[in-house]
């Protein structure tokens, strides 16, 4: 009898535990890491350094500034582009984004142009994990990764 019981407990317990398991489940959203710091954006410039994966090419000078409240501006590498956005929190909304139409000499800097811009007018949400800032775009698995310009300030 005393075994029984013990068999009973034991089995009783396992069957507590996978459930308190089960009801752990991940969702689509991964959590924001405890690394993540918010940052105040206006007044500061950013260098792109890797776009949703792949890393920046060299030849290419993506940038991002947020001159004041309200206002996202740059350069995609060949085009300059400026626009509004929209910052809560760690959410963020660009655009709509307008940029000059000048033609790119490299066909991989115009690709990886049109991507950056693709991507900021896609952009959800920000999070800053030091010394990146990263900007979360919907359609793309990876955020845009970037480093702070020289003349910036913290």
């Amino acid at each position: 009898m005393k075994l029984l019981s013990v068999v009973l407990f034991f089995g009783l317990m396992a069957s507590f535990l996978s459930s308190c398991a089960s009801s752990n489940k991940t969702t689509a959203n991964p959590p924001k890491t405890a690394a993540a710091t918010q940052v105040s954006l206006p007044g500061t410039e950013w260098m792109l350094t890797d776009l949703a994966g792949t890393p920046a090419l060299p030849g290419g000078k993506a940038t991002l500034a947020f001159p004041e409240a309200g206002r996202v501006a740059g350069n995609g590498s060949c085009n300059r582009f400026t626009g509004s956005v929209v910052i809560s929190g760690d959410t963020l909304k660009m655009g709509p984004l307008a940029s000059t139409r000048m033609a790119c000499v490299d066909n991989d800097v115009s690709k990886q142009e049109d991507a950056y811009f693709k991507a900021l007018n896609a952009a959800t949400r920000y999070a800053y994990q030091d010394p990146y800032l990263l900007i979360y775009a919907e359609g793309f698995d990876k955020p845009l990764r970037f480093t702070r310009a020289a003349s910036s300030h913290p």
